[in-house]
């Protein structure tokens, strides 16, 4: 049997999402040619721990039509779910195919996400059961990390290869981030916690790009963009409120966000492809920027 159970999970998950329904049988001749298998079919008890594990771990039910013993992936029904059933399927359908595609080793080069092997599971654990976790924790600006650290962990967000988790914290009362990469002796703790009713995740993070929020009012916010760097924002939009007005040398870009450090960054890093039009603090805000880099080079 293979060696790692987590591989297994995946490849079945992706397996059985893409024939949309298939019975054991015809299961075990794929698991059989697998690169992750040893040649042997999968027992059918094992094969029911599997789809207990499965569920338990990412709440992803795998149902058996009784009268034609086909196992499919059961829809999630709920909308606020949806999303991440959705994310989970599309992630595993990428890892399968990356998992069985060991003979291309050297020529697939993806991007390391630190501390996702190692803290995400104990933090998707807590907030399954709804337990407070605790740990140590270091900021760039110290030099020695906060020990004792308690949160209830209410959700996690991925952002340029990190992961955060964003939970009230015990001790300020507040509902705070936290890099994952820059956590250690990460432990879950037995206080439980309620989630509140009125808490939506989604919304947290409406008028913010990246990870930064904060109370400030949403700015109406319009980009100039070049024609060719136009195709990019098309095809990755910055934030969902994102609208177009194309014209013959550039594009504006509408946005309604807030003004954050993260959405700086990004604008910077565009160059001369972008120039902000509007408000005049988050111009004013890159100008300031832009001087102080070229004062590096006088």
């Amino acid at each position: 049997m293979a060696r790692n159970k987590i591989a297994i999970y995946v490849w079945l998950v992706d397996t059985i999402e893409s024939h949309r329904r298939i019975t054991l049988d015809q299961l075990n001749r794929l698991w059989c040619r697998s690169s992750l298998s040893d040649g042997n079919p999968i027992p059918r008890r094992t094969f029911f721990n599997y789809r207990n594990a499965i569920e338990d771990m990412f709440n992803i039910n795998i149902q058996c039509n009784r009268s034609t013993f086909e196992y499919y992936i059961e829809n999630c029904d709920d909308e606020a779910n949806a999303r991440m059933h959705h994310w989970l399927l599309d992630s595993f359908s990428t890892t399968g195919m990356l998992s069985n595609a060991g003979d291309l080793h050297g020529r697939i080069i993806v991007e390391d996400v630190p501390s996702a092997r190692e803290h995400l599971p104990v933090v998707i654990q807590a907030m399954r059961e709804n337990k407070r976790i605790v740990f140590a924790y270091r900021t760039y600006k110290r030099s020695q990390p906060s020990k004792g650290v308690k949160i209830c962990p209410y959700f996690v967000k991925i952002f340029k290869q990190l992961w955060y988790v964003i939970g009230y914290n015990v001790a300020d009362g507040k509902i705070k981030t936290y890099s994952l990469d820059r956590m250690s002796r990460l432990n879950i703790t037995d206080d439980t916690f309620t989630l509140p009713d009125d808490f939506n995740a989604a919304a947290f993070f409406q008028h913010s790009f990246g990870i930064i929020t904060n109370q400030s009012t949403p700015k109406d916010i319009a980009l100039r963009v070049s024609t060719t760097q136009a195709k990019y924002f098309r095809a990755l939009p910055l934030h969902p409120s994102q609208s177009e007005e194309v014209h013959d040398t550039y594009s504006i870009f509408r946005y309604k966000m807030l003004l954050t450090y993260d959405l700086y960054e990004a604008i910077l890093s565009y160059s001369d492809n972008v120039e902000v039009l509007s408000p005049p603090e988050l111009k004013a805000q890159i100008i300031s920027s832009l001087k102080s880099a070229l004062a590096q080079y006088k």
